[in-house]
């Protein structure tokens, strides 16, 4: 059984949780945390309130190193003391990055280009694929956990063949729908944050997301969740209806909230 948690996913934070559990689903095998841009305390309390354990996260996975990713990860590296898994380039950035540079030195592990990296050995692999945003990189996630494929891509600015490719590929996939393209335009927002948000290194629209949906959505998709989407930009309701139009109606879709935390979902 495998199962699913968002803490926080938009620009305030970022942080979700995977548990992969025996096949009654009572114990716990394999806990990985993606991101770390919600606090420790916060993330503790949380998973307490489910029964779980924050002792129990056995990796923390970094998508890139802007702030509302990696917010609290010194705190997770002092009090964790799990491996940080990530690309050589980013790791470097947060090597010196003045959140996380005293504590990520025993923390970091770097990823493999191009080929499968055990996270949790015989549970949990992973290889990772570029993707634009004006980070110092970038990187989505396709995670194997015994077979079962989950995708993860938070910030993108354009879509690639290989994004494409993970996706096809993927049985849940959490993929960004950050905002709608007519609330952009006639928003507050001045021209030039327009343009850093639409321009190919900012994120992708609800639109740019049903697209990928209607590309790579076929019997193996199971789940979508919707992820970071713009305070300012987007409504869960746009969002929805956008990807919602382009799905079979037995894949499982869902908004995944701003600020608060998601319920658990079981994904299989």
């Amino acid at each position: 059984m495998i199962r699913f948690k968002s803490f926080s996913s938009g620009s305030a934070g970022n942080c979700y949780w995977l548990g992969v559990y025996d096949e009654a689903g009572s114990t716990l095998k394999a806990s990985v945390l993606i991101d770390a841009g919600v606090s420790w305390r916060r993330v503790r309390r949380e998973m307490a309130a489910e029964g779980l354990d924050i002792c129990s996260v056995q990796a923390v996975l970094v998508t890139h190193d802007h702030f509302d990713h990696i917010r609290s990860l010194g705190s997770y590296c002092k009090f964790l003391h799990v491996p940080v898994f990530s690309t050589e380039m980013i790791l470097g950035a947060l090597s010196h990055h003045v959140l996380t540079y005293e504590w990520i030195p025993g923390c970091k592990r770097v990823l493999k280009a191009g080929d499968w990296n055990d996270i949790v050995p015989g549970v949990i692999k992973l290889r990772y694929f570029v993707v634009p945003h004006d980070a110092t990189q970038t990187i989505g996630f396709a995670i194997d956990i015994e077979g079962y494929r989950y995708v993860h891509i938070t910030d993108c600015g354009a879509v690639t063949p290989e994004l494409l490719e993970e996706c096809s590929q993927a049985q849940t996939l959490v993929l960004e729908s950050n905002y709608d393209e007519w609330m952009l335009a006639h928003g507050h927002y001045p021209p030039e944050l327009q343009d850093r948000i639409r321009g190919g290194n900012g994120h992708i629209s609800n639109d740019q997301c049903a697209d990928v949906l209607t590309k790579v959505a076929g019997p193996q998709l199971r789940s979508v969740f919707l992820c970071h989407l713009s305070e300012n930009n987007n409504t869960p309701e746009k969002a929805y209806e956008a990807s919602r139009a382009v799905l079979d109606s037995g894949v499982m879709l869902q908004t995944l909230p701003r600020l608060t935390p998601s319920p658990i979902f079981n994904l299989f």
